[in-house]
């Protein structure tokens, strides 16, 4: 679902009426440019389409809660959906989002082959109901493949979701203490004493998490970060976000994967989108480690 941007007062749906670039340059020359979630209606006809073309559930996974509207949106409309909607707010922001819906559409795809019995339970956030998922082995010429249902695809994503790390750099906080995204005192931080805030998302909000003196040592505190991180899990993916050119973002992609001894192709570079351009401004740098 395509969040809506508005530049000098004209709104346009994010990758469908305007790019990043075209933002990018809209922000450089001064223009207002501010956000909004798209409305219940637009989800519920996005609802309407799945199910004309064969959903029997819907698996809706979206941008953190305390960082915009869209999950009351979702919750909004999945209540006129003519098949059930399992909303989950995915408590965190860019690729920590993009990733956790990857794992949940891959899990949606794979065939459940002996898996342990699961309970969701009623504070789980997928729905409330407790259940209990019991699944079988599919042969050729046994019994029919078992495929997840939607309640085990929204775990998925709540978890996936719930490994991603994320942190920040931008080049000012004016831009996020505007849009209401960060308070004006930690945004104060980005000009005292020519500090360089990192960011990283906390509970479903964006923080203050470091203060570095320069931007080099602070793309250099990224790559810490990231590489930390790596260090303590088994099976993780990493990606670096860029607003503007992407030549920062593909070097810093470069430096974690040869410190990480995998193919710099493992390591995702991704322009950041039209909506977090609009909130964090030019100059972005951001590195997402989850697992998959």
């Amino acid at each position: 679902m395509p969040l809506d941007v508005s530049i000098d007062g004209a709104w346009y749906a994010e990758g469908v009426d305007v790019t990043p670039a075209q933002l990018l340059h809209a922000l450089e020359r001064g223009a207002k440019v501010t956000t909004s979630q798209p409305p219940p209606s637009a989800f519920a006809a996005a609802y309407e389409r799945a199910a004309a073309a064969g959903a029997h559930e819907i698996v809706s996974v979206h941008l953190s809660g305390d960082m915009s509207g869209t999950v009351r949106s979702a919750r909004t409309a999945s209540a006129v959906s003519p098949v059930p909607v399992r909303v989950v707010d995915s408590r965190t922001a860019a690729l920590g989002l993009g990733l956790a819906a990857v794992a949940a559409a891959r899990h949606a795809r794979t065939p459940l082959d002996e898996a342990p019995e699961v309970q969701a339970t009623p504070d789980d956030g997928l729905g409330g109901a407790v259940r209990r998922w019991v699944t079988r082995t599919a042969h050729r010429g046994g019994p029919a493949p078992v495929w997840p249902d939607a309640a085990q695809v929204a775990h998925v994503a709540a978890e996936a979701a719930e490994s991603a790390r994320v942190w920040f750099l931008v080049d000012s906080l004016e831009h996020l203490r505007r849009g209401g995204r960060l308070g004006a005192g930690a945004a104060a931080l980005g000009t005292v004493l020519g500090l360089r805030p990192i960011l990283s998302v906390q509970d479903g909000r964006l923080v203050v998490c470091e203060k570095v003196r320069t931007r080099r040592a602070a793309r250099d505190r990224l790559e810490q970060l990231a590489l930390a991180e790596l260090a303590g899990r088994d099976s993780a993916r990493v990606a670096v976000h860029h607003v503007g050119p992407s030549d920062a973002a593909e070097e810093v992609a470069a430096h974690l994967a040869l410190a990480a001894g995998v193919p710099v192709a493992d390591v995702l570079v991704a322009d950041a989108g039209a909506v977090l351009a609009a909130h964090v401004g030019p100059g972005l740098l951001a590195v997402v480690v989850a697992d998959v």
